[in-house]
């Protein structure tokens, strides 16, 4: 049993120092938070926003205009 924990303690080892060593991007040090991850989520709700603004513009000619259409009637 004891060879089987040992085993894979080297073959750990072994796996860390050739990923290291071929450039491997590998981080060891923990959870990160990355302060630039919401400048996307920002551009995605600025868009979202502009799209309401300009769907809210847009709604009151409509309503004009049907409510001009039903008056004629």
């Amino acid at each position: 049993m004891w060879k089987i924990v040992v085993g894979f303690i080297v073959f750990a080892a072994i796996a860390l120092f050739v990923l290291m060593k071929s450039g491997g991007n590998i981080d060891l040090t923990g959870e990160k938070h990355d302060v630039t991850g919401g400048h996307v989520d920002q551009a995605a709700s600025d868009a979202a926003s502009a799209a309401m603004a300009a769907a809210s513009a847009a709604l009151p000619a409509e309503a004009a205009s049907v409510a001009a259409s039903g008056a004629s009637q």
